[in-house]
């Protein structure tokens, strides 16, 4: 069965790099550009995993996104993978707190997020 991905960047350049680095994995990919289309978009296919981008302008920064997605008991199943330009530890506590699975920061290596992706999806436990 294909996983499904939701790719969550203000960045049209990060979006793109990201499917280049999933594409050709079996997954279905969706793509939003901001915090609110994430959870609509979410909601509508309960992705398996989500790549989320830290900071985003506009009315909800990914820590929200995050937060609202684990609140949600039909998408607090979805694995998450924050991935910022943000190095600071505080900001990793911050996103693994709020229910992040994995903390990747900007700039990344295409075949490192694609493997990274392939472990997770593989770990993790069977739906009920």
């Amino acid at each position: 069965m294909k996983s499904k991905i939701l790719i969550v960047d203000d960045q049209a350049d990060i979006r793109r790099l990201i499917r280049f680095a999933l594409e050709g994995g079996g997954h279905t990919l969706f793509e939003a550009a901001n915090g609110a289309l994430a959870l609509q978009i979410a909601k509508a296919i309960k992705p398996d995993l989500v790549i989320l981008d830290q900071v985003m302008p506009g009315g909800l920064d990914g820590l929200q996104v995050l937060q609202a997605l684990k609140a949600d008991a039909e998408l607090s199943h979805a694995l998450v993978l924050m991935l910022t330009g943000n190095a600071e530890e505080r900001d990793k506590q911050a996103a693994l707190s709020a229910g992040a699975n994995y903390f990747l920061t900007k700039p990344f290596a295409p075949a490192k997020l694609g493997d990274l992706i392939t472990i997770m999806l593989k770990a993790r436990p069977p739906q009920q």
